[in-house]
C-alpha cells in the first residue's frame, strides 16, 4: 500500500511527463474533462462556500475564497498521492457531514429566535472557540479549508474511478476546483440581490450533510437528484422573492 503512495508521489514530480502530458492534446481532452466534472460535482461545496463567506465584508470575501483555493490545491495534492487508501479515511466524510449538519441546525435555530434592529448582520457571523481564537476572517478560511478536506475525499475517489493516471486526476481537479470557485463567487453575488437565498442555501446545505453521511452505509444519492432539488429549491426561492418585492413595492405606493 505505502508503495503505491509512495509511487503517486513520485509520478507527480516526474517533469519529463509533466513536458509529455502539457503537449498532448489527448491528455488535455481528459483533463478537461475531468475538469467539468470536478466543478459539476462540486456544486454542493461552491454553495457551502458562498454560504460560509458570504458575512464577511466584500474585499474579504475574494480573499478568503483565494485562501480556500489554496488550501484545495494542497489537499487534492496530498489526497491523489494517498490514492484507493482514501477510502479508509471515512471518518473524515462523517466530521464533514456532522459539521455541516450542525450549521444548518444552528442556522433555522437562530431564524427560529426573536431578533433585535441591528443584530440580523452580527448572527450572520461565524461565531464559536474558531471567531474567538482566530477573528470572523480567519475563522471563515479555517470553516472554508475544513469542507474542503471533506469533498476532497469524495472528489478523488470519484476521479479516480475515471483515470487511473495521477496526472490527469490532479490537473483536472485543479481545473475544475478554479472553475468551482467562480460558481461561489456567482453565488455569493446572487445571495446579495436575492436575501432569501440564504435560507435556501443552508436548506441545501442539510441536505448535502444527509447526502454526505449516507455514503458511510453505502447509498449513494445520485448527483442528478441534488441537481433536481437545487434547481427546484432555486426556483421556489425566486417565486417567493419576486411575491415579496411586488408586495413591498405596493406598500410603498
Amino acid at each position: 500500500m505505502w508503495e503505491e503512495v509512495v509511487s503517486n508521489f513520485a509520478s507527480m514530480l516526474d517533469w519529463q511527463m509533466w513536458a509529455d502530458v502539457l503537449s498532448s492534446p489527448k491528455a488535455w481532452g481528459l483533463i478537461l474533462s475531468l475538469a467539468v466534472l470536478e466543478c459539476i460535482l462540486s456544486a454542493d461545496n461552491a454553495l457551502v462556500l458562498s454560504a460560509f463567506v458570504k458575512p464577511l465584508p466584500k474585499q474579504q470575501q475574494k480573499k478568503a475564497l483565494v485562501y480556500g483555493l489554496w488550501g484545495a490545491y494542497i489537499f487534492r495534492f496530498i489526497f491523489i498521492g494517498l490514492g484507493t487508501f482514501l477510502i479508509k479515511l471515512w471518518f473524515i466524510k462523517l466530521i464533514g457531514a456532522l459539521y455541516l449538519l450542525w450549521l444548518a441546525v444552528k442556522f433555522f435555530m437562530d431564524k427560529l429566535k426573536p431578533k433585535e434592529d441591528g443584530d440580523e448582520e452580527e448572527e450572520r457571523k461565524p461565531k464559536g472557540w474558531l471567531t474567538q481564537t482566530f477573528g470572523v476572517f480567519w475563522a471563515t478560511v479555517i470553516s472554508v479549508e475544513l469542507m474542503d478536506l471533506a469533498f476532497s475525499v469524495d472528489s478523488i475517489l470519484t476521479a479516480l474511478a475515471v483515470s487511473d493516471e495521477v496526472w490527469v486526476v490532479l490537473l483536472g481537479g485543479m481545473i475544475g476546483i478554479l472553475l468551482m470557485r467562480g460558481v461561489a463567487t456567482f453565488f455569493i453575488s446572487l445571495m446579495n440581490r436575492v436575501p432569501e437565498l440564504e435560507t435556501t442555501a443552508y436548506f441545501l446545505i442539510l441536505f448535502i450533510a444527509i447526502k454526505m453521511g449516507l455514503t458511510l452505509v453505502d447509498i449513494e444519492i445520485p448527483n442528478e437528484i441534488f441537481i433536481v432539488v437545487l434547481v427546484v429549491a432555486f426556483v421556489i426561492t425566486f417565486i417567493v422573492h419576486g411575491i415579496r418585492k411586488n408586495r413591498a413595492e405596493k406598500y410603498s405606493h
